[in-house]
């Protein structure tokens, strides 16, 4: 079972790597996955959150880094360690196959911190936004999936480690933004 689990992960990947490389791919997804990158809408999610819930904003503001600070503790101090699973660009059974797009660092791969941040983030958001803004489900959804996608396409990360990144980050989502609910000051 692990086996068959270890080969279907292992074919996806490749099947993703290289079997969707194309220029435009190339271009795109190494600047997806770059943390600068996004650091506009970073930017303006905290101005947004202050403009228009003032004081409130702050509060939302700690939902997302306590959802961030969360989702990178267990994922990158907790489970990587534990689990090491080297990266797929680490992997000398690959490395033929590997093509080199990004600097592949030297962390263990299991489960995708970028996942994990990302998903858990967007599901924060959601959570919070959704009541007055429907468009943030598919929009959250997509800005995290397209995140998650660009470590498999580059090279740093298995499916199955997105996979369990997403699910980790949507589970500390959900949990961060109920304590938000709960403990909200200002109704949003």
């Amino acid at each position: 079972m692990i086996e068959s689990l270890y080969n279907f992960d292992i074919a996806l990947f490749l099947k993703i790597h290289k079997g969707l490389s194309n220029g435009f791919f190339d271009w795109l997804m190494p600047l997806v996955r770059n943390r600068y990158f996004w650091s506009p809408l970073y930017l303006f999610i905290i101005v947004f959150c202050f403009r228009e819930y003032k004081k409130g904003g702050w509060y939302i503001i700690g939902g997302v880094l306590l959802t961030f600070a969360l989702g990178d503790l267990v994922s990158s101090r907790l489970i990587k360690p534990f689990v090491a699973r080297l990266r797929p660009c680490n992997d000398l059974n690959l490395a033929n196959e590997i093509i080199h797009r990004v600097p592949c660092g030297t962390g263990y791969s299991f489960p995708s911190a970028h996942a994990t941040n990302h998903f858990g983030i967007a599901i924060f958001l959601i959570m919070v936004f959704y009541p007055k803004w429907k468009p943030i489900l598919p929009l959250g959804l997509a800005w995290a999936f397209i995140i998650s996608f660009a470590q498999i396409y580059v090279g740093v990360h298995y499916p199955l480690d997105t996979v369990a990144g997403a699910a980790l980050g949507t589970t500390v989502g959900f949990v961060v933004s109920a304590i938000y609910k709960k403990t909200q000051v200002t109704a949003i």
